[in-house]
C-alpha cells in the first residue's frame, strides 16, 4: 500500500495511526504499531503456552520424542520471529510453516503470521499461506483429536483459528486501502483547487495588464506626441531655425499635457474600479465603459494630437442597445490599439478607421495605416497590445486578423452579432 504525504488530510496524529497510514518515509513504526506488535507477541506466546500446559500433551505417544523436547524451543523463536512481520511478512510465514509441523507452540505464531500476511499482502498470498497451515494442523486435529470434543469439532476449531485471522486481515487491508484511496482524492482535490486558484490569480494578472495596456498606452502616445512636438519647436529655435515658442504657446502646450495626464490617471482609476468587481454587468454600474459611441471622441483626440485620420462608422439603428457592453468594448478597444500603433510605429501617416456594425454581417472594426518610409524603432511594451486584444477577442467568441499587406498594416476584428 501506498502512503499518503505526512499529514494530509488526517484528524488522528500519527502516533495513533499504522505505520502505512502514518506516511513515514523511512518505515518507522509508531508509538500504536509497538503497542500492536507487544500485543501480538504476547497473544501468540499465550496461545503456546496454554498447547504446553499440562506437559507432555494428550497426543505425546503419537510423536517422536525429539519433537517434544524442541517443541518449546520452537514456539519461542517463532514468537520471537514475529517482531520481524512487518518487513518481511511472507518469508516469515513461509519460514513457521516447518515450525508448525514439529512444535504444536508454534500454532499462536502462525496464527498471527496469518493474520499479517492478510493485512500487507493481497488476498491469493494469504489464502495460500492460511492453507498451508490450516492442511497440517487440520489433519493432526483429525487424527488427534483433543479428548472430550469429536472429530468435527476439533478439525473445526482448527479451522476457527485460522479463518478468523484471514478475514480480520482482509478487512483491515481493504479499510485501510480505502482510507488510502480517500486520502489521495482528497489530495489531489486540494492540488487541482491550488492549480485552479494559480489558473486565476495568473488570469487576472493578465486581465489587469491588458487594461491597463489598453487605458494607458493610448494616454500615454498621446502625451509623448505633445511632449515630442514641444521639445522639437524648442530644439528648432535653440539652433536658430525656428521660431521661439512664445509664453501662451508653452501654456497651450502644457495644458495639453496636463489635460492628457489627468485623464491617464482618471481612467486608471476607472479601471482599478472595474478589476475590483466580479462579472460584466457590476463593471457596468461601477463606472461606464467605452462604447460604440465614444469611439468618435477618440478619432476626435488623435485629431487634435496631430495625427491624420479618416474615420467612417456605419451602425444599424439600435447596434447599441442590442450590442453587448464587452462587445463594444472590444471594438473601442480595436479602434485605440489601431491608432496606438499607427501613432507609435508610423507617426505622421494618414490612418483610415473604418467600423461596420449590422445583423447580417456582424461588427466589424478596421485600422490600415501605410508602412512607414523608414522603419521607426519599436518603442518597450512592442507587441503586448495586439497580445492583449487577441485574448479579448477570443473571450468574446470574435476573430482578429493583422499584418503586412500592399504596403499597409492592417488590423480588423470581426464579431458576432448577438441572435
Amino acid at each position: 500500500m501506498t502512503s499518503p504525504p505526512r499529514g494530509a488530510g488526517r484528524a488522528s496524529p500519527d502516533w495513533l495511526l499504522p505505520g502505512e497510514l502514518a506516511g513515514d518515509a523511512a518505515g518507522r513504526r509508531t508509538v500504536r504499531d509497538w503497542t500492536m506488535d507487544g500485543l501480538l507477541f504476547g497473544a501468540a506466546a499465550l496461545v503456546g503456552l496454554s498447547v504446553w500446559d499440562g506437559y507432555p500433551p494428550y497426543y505425546a505417544d503419537a510423536i517422536p520424542a525429539w519433537m517434544l523436547a524442541v517443541d518449546p524451543w520452537v514456539g519461542a523463536a517463532a514468537c520471537l520471529a514475529l517482531w520481524w512481520r512487518r518487513r518481511f511478512p511472507m518469508a516469515l510465514a513461509v519460514a513457521l510453516v516447518p515450525a508448525l509441523l514439529v512444535a504444536g507452540t508454534a500454532v499462536g505464531a502462525t496464527m498471527v503470521a496469518v493474520l499479517n500476511v492478510a493485512v500487507r499482502r493481497d488476498r491469493l498470498p494469504a489464502t495460500l499461506v492460511t492453507a498451508a497451515y490450516l492442511a497440517p494442523a487440520a489433519t493432526f486435529g483429525a487424527l488427534h483429536p483433543t479428548p472430550g470434543t469429536g472429530v468435527g469439532l476439533s478439525v473445526a476449531v482448527v479451522g476457527m483459528m485460522y479463518l478468523v485471522p484471514l478475514g480480520w486481515g482482509v478487512a483491515t487491508r481493504a479499510r485501510r486501502q480505502l482510507i488510502l484511496s480517500l486520502w489521495r482524492d482528497a489530495e489531489r482535490e486540494r492540488q487541482e483547487h491550488r492549480r485552479r486558484l494559480a489558473d486565476a490569480r495568473r488570469g487576472e494578472r493578465e486581465r489587469i495588464a491588458r487594461e491597463m495596456h489598453d487605458v494607458l498606452a493610448h494616454r500615454i502616445s498621446l502625451l509623448s506626441v505633445h511632449a515630442g512636438g514641444l521639445a522639437y519647436r524648442t530644439a528648432q529655435a535653440e539652433a536658430g531655425v525656428g521660431r521661439p515658442l512664445d509664453a501662451a504657446e508653452i501654456g497651450r502646450a502644457a495644458e495639453v499635457i496636463r489635460d492628457a495626464a489627468g485623464r491617464a490617471l482618471d481612467e486608471l482609476g476607472e479601471v482599478l474600479a472595474v478589476l475590483r468587481t466580479g462579472d460584466d454587468e457590476a463593471q457596468d454600474r461601477v463606472v461606464p465603459q467605452p462604447r460604440l459611441a465614444d469611439i468618435p471622441r477618440l478619432v476626435t483626440e488623435a485629431r487634435a494630437a496631430g495625427q491624420r485620420v479618416s474615420f467612417e462608422m456605419v451602425c444599424a439603428p439600435g447596434a447599441t442597445e442590442a450590442l453587448r457592453p464587452a462587445t463594444q468594448r472590444t471594438v473601442y478597444r480595436t479602434v485605440q490599439e489601431g491608432l496606438t500603433n499607427a501613432r507609435k510605429h508610423a507617426p505622421g501617416a494618414r490612418v483610415t478607421v473604418r467600423v461596420d456594425a449590422a445583423p447580417h454581417a456582424g461588427v466589424v472594426a478596421t485600422v490600415v495605416n501605410p508602412l512607414p518610409g523608414v522603419p521607426a524603432d519599436d518603442p518597450p511594451g512592442t507587441g503586448a497590445g495586439l497580445a492583449g486584444l487577441a485574448e479579448r477577442v477570443a473571450v468574446d467568441g470574435g476573430t482578429i486578423e493583422h499584418g503586412v499587406a500592399d504596403g499597409s498594416f492592417r488590423l480588423a476584428v470581426r464579431l458576432s452579432w448577438p441572435a
